[in-house]
C-alpha cells in the first residue's frame, strides 16, 4: 500500500501554538494551536483558509528571536466540525530553519 502523508513528513512533530494571518488578506495574526516540524506547520480551525499563502509567526525554546515564515497552504483536511490546513515553509531565514531544527532534534533526543 502507498505511504500515506504522515510517513512523508520531514520530521516528527511537536505541539506548538503560534501566529497565522493570510498573506493575501492582510490584517491581525491569530492565536492557533497546532504542530510544528522542520518543513511546516499544522492547525485546525473552523474555516478552512482561503487563500493559498498564510504568515507564520512563533517562538521556539532555545532562540531569542521570535520566527517568521511565508507557506503555502498544501493540504486542507476535514475533521469533524473543523478544517486542517497543512502549511508548507516557502521562505525561512535560513538562521530561523536552523534554531528550527535544533529545536525539534532536542525533542527527539529527549524522547528517546
Amino acid at each position: 500500500m502507498a505511504s500515506s502523508y504522515d510517513d512523508r513528513r520531514d520530521s516528527d512533530r511537536v505541539p506548538c501554538k503560534f501566529l497565522v494571518r493570510e498573506s493575501a488578506q492582510g490584517g491581525s495574526f491569530e492565536e492557533r494551536v497546532g504542530n510544528l516540524s522542520i518543513g511546516g506547520v499544522y492547525f485546525a480551525g473552523l474555516h478552512p483558509p482561503t487563500g493559498s499563502l498564510v504568515e507564520v509567526r512563533f517562538f521556539v525554546p532555545g532562540y531569542e528571536n521570535e520566527i517568521e515564515a511565508r507557506g503555502e497552504v498544501i493540504r486542507v483536511s476535514r475533521e469533524g466540525d473543523q478544517f486542517g490546513a497543512h502549511i508548507r515553509f516557502t521562505d525561512i531565514l535560513l538562521e530561523s530553519e536552523l534554531a528550527l531544527a535544533r529545536f525539534l532534534q532536542g525533542k527527539a533526543g529527549g524522547a528517546a
